[in-house]
């Protein structure tokens, strides 16, 4: 079978990373694919930020908790230990913002697996940079306010099997004449 559908059929999200942080090489490669992703008329609205100092993930680890729909414990990490994290945001002036960083995301995740690493996609970057909090975090790095979150990925080497995947269920594909 084709290696690229075997990488895209095989991935799945990691929730359990070493203490080991990724290679500049891996990050290169992994970030270069991922400004590869489709966009609309290709446009390249979307923007990767990459954190890999550990305090500053803790600290966003917190933030990104305290937007969980439900009290969660305060040791719950939803970057799941990941030594690496990317946001991605978008532009909001560009009409297909969000399917733009939502494409970026996927690529960035399935390249992370074709290079032998572990990722999750993580949610809530909508509601963090859409804060007073995130407002300033975009000023602070010279982004524009017209941004906003569309998600994160954490990366690391796995500590953990793959889990099996979920059977595919029968009506997932729907033809019509």
């Amino acid at each position: 079978m084709n290696e690229t559908i075997e990488n895209l059929k095989s991935r799945r999200s990691i929730r359990k990373f070493k203490d080991e942080q990724i290679t500049d090489e891996e990050l290169k490669t992994i970030l270069e694919a991922g400004t590869y992703a489709p966009t609309g008329r290709g446009a390249q609205s979307p923007k990767i930020v990459v954190i890999q100092n550990p305090e500053t993930i803790k600290e966003f680890s917190a933030w990104n908790r305290s937007f969980f729909p439900t009290e969660v414990p305060e040791d719950l990490d939803p970057f799941y230990g990941g030594k690496t994290l990317l946001i991605v945001l978008a532009n909001t002036e560009w009409p297909t913002w969000k399917e733009d960083g939502s494409s970026v995301l996927a690529v960035l995740v399935n390249a992370a697996h074709a290079v032998g690493l572990g990722s999750c996609w993580i949610h809530r970057a909508y509601d963090e940079f859409h804060s007073e909090k995130g407002k300033e975090l975009l000023k602070e790095w010279g982004i524009p306010e017209s941004y906003e979150g569309v998600g994160h990925v954490v990366l690391g080497y796995p500590d953990m099997d793959a889990p099996e995947p979920l059977p595919r269920k029968e009506d997932y594909i729907h033809f019509v004449d």
